[in-house]
């Protein structure tokens, strides 16, 4: 009778870089969120400036 082999360190190990992965991500998207958000702050002041030089 044959042995099944225990595959369950390959599984865990495959969960673990899924959620590293997933969150690495998700950090990338926040921090592009926060840089985009300084971007349009500096847009909406240059914009008043001009409109004040008008």
């Amino acid at each position: 009778m044959e042995t099944i082999p225990d595959t369950s360190g390959y599984m865990i190990a495959g969960y673990a870089i899924s959620f590293l992965t997933m969150g690495i991500y998700a950090a990338s998207m926040y921090i592009r969120h926060i840089n985009l958000k300084r971007d349009l702050e500096t847009l909406e002041s240059l914009e008043k400036e001009t409109k004040k030089k008008k």
